[in-house]
């Protein structure tokens, strides 16, 4: 069930928040291959399994920023945010991408609400922590400061 947030007094109301976790998605080479097309990355570590067999992890692995931008539709799944005119993606601070995610595993997403500071216009600016973990895996896939604005 997802933290529901009204409005920006509500949103404003989540600093320090911890989303939880979203569902895992697994990644499949169909999804390595699309997100290789529209992209432009045809990297042999990603789209060539014959190769990436005798490569430095046994398999294709899935882009970083692949795995990045599953945040919008996970975070989708634990906030939701109604009452506001608009939501604008501000950008991304801090990515780093500690471990490759092998084609055929499992990744979801652990959000916390880190910051929440006004902006011009009535708006207000939201910092969330991003880890995406990996199944199994100590060491996450990703992790990043995503920055959301909303306005009334």
């Amino acid at each position: 069930m997802p933290v529901v947030a009204n409005g920006i007094p509500e949103i404003l109301a989540l600093a320090g928040r911890d989303l939880g976790r979203s569902s895992w998605r697994e990644v499949t080479q169909e999804l390595i291959d699309a997100y290789a097309e529209v992209s432009g990355d045809h990297q042999w570590i990603h789209t060539d399994p014959a190769r990436a067999a005798d490569g430095p992890f046994g398999r294709t692995i899935a882009h970083g920023y692949m795995t990045l931008s599953w945040g919008i539709p996970m975070v989708a799944e634990l906030l939701q945010v109604t009452g506001v005119g608009m939501a604008l993606n501000y950008g991304v601070n801090k990515v780093r991408f500690p471990a490759p995610v092998p084609v055929g595993s499992r990744v979801r997403l652990h959000a916390v609400i880190a910051a929440v500071e006004e902006v011009g216009r009535g708006g207000v600016q939201v910092t969330r922590n991003f880890t995406f973990e990996i199944e199994g895996s100590a060491k996450p896939a990703c992790v990043a400061e995503s920055l959301t604005r909303y306005y009334p």
